[in-house]
């Protein structure tokens, strides 16, 4: 009697655990919010608004075979600005941006998927400046380029300095060519690949003050199950080399 006892209470217990693991509707499905931010994520039309297919780049590319693999639905976007689309995402349920750093003060602002990919800090001059850096004090004395919303410039901010902010990051390519500014920050390897997109070629590091991993960041309400599952499939696709292979199609 005792036997049949624990076997029952040995499958109820299990009945719950399955359900918990199975607590996200067949119907569940999310809001993706992306940027033009080349190579990462990019309008195919080089427009500041796309949706779906019109979407491209290594993350954008990386971030749909998780999703198909995790079996959850979900509409992709890209909107400007940054700032915008990174609010939308951490006030609405159900919503995620993505590539974002994942820094200490953002920690509990999201759950975070990944890494999806580097992005280097870097500090970029023009092919015929002298500058020459060892460090990221020595760079208070320059007027610095940087773009709003961006973990950079934010990053740079709280250094006690004060970035020249623009609303696209692939501005500070001209501005640079134009005296406007003396080095831009940005990163690499999107700041070398806006830059080509603008025409402009031949930029150097001058410095390179930081290395981070790019994430898809979710609305923090977003279910465990949900990041689980997105977190597994994302491994599996690391494991299998799919993830080296969409960033070869790009850089």
């Amino acid at each position: 009697m005792k036997r049949f006892a624990f076997a029952c209470l040995t499958s109820i217990c299990l009945s719950f655990a399955l359900g918990a693991r199975a607590e996200v509707p067949a119907d569940y499905s999310m809001v993706l919010l992306t940027e033009n931010f080349p190579p990462y994520n990019m309008a195919a039309n080089g427009k500041n608004f796309a949706r779906e297919e019109n979407i491209q780049g290594i993350a954008a590319d990386v971030v749909r075979e998780m999703y198909k693999r995790a079996g959850i639905h979900y509409s992709m976007t890209l909107r400007f600005p940054w700032d915008r689309i990174y609010k939308l995402a951490m006030l609405n349920s159900g919503y995620g941006v993505f590539v974002t750093a994942r820094l200490p003060e953002r920690e509990q602002s999201f759950k975070w998927v990944g890494p999806i990919g580097p992005d280097d800090w870097i500090l970029l001059a023009r092919a015929d400046s002298k500058l020459k850096l060892d460090n990221l004090a020595q760079a208070r004395r320059l007027k610095i380029g940087a773009y709003k919303g961006d973990a950079i410039a934010e990053t740079l901010t709280r250094e006690g300095m004060h970035p020249v902010i623009a609303l696209r990051d692939q501005d500070n390519a001209q501005k640079l060519l134009d005296g406007e500014i003396d080095v831009w920050a940005t990163g690499d390897p999107a700041g070398r690949y806006l830059a080509k997109l603008e025409g402009v070629n031949g930029l150097k590091t001058v410095l390179r003050f930081n290395s981070a991993q790019l994430y898809l960041a979710l609305n923090k309400d977003t279910p465990d199950e949900v990041v689980q599952r997105l977190q597994q499939a994302l491994e599996q696709m690391r494991s299998e080399g799919i993830v080296d292979d969409i960033m070869a199609r790009y850089l």
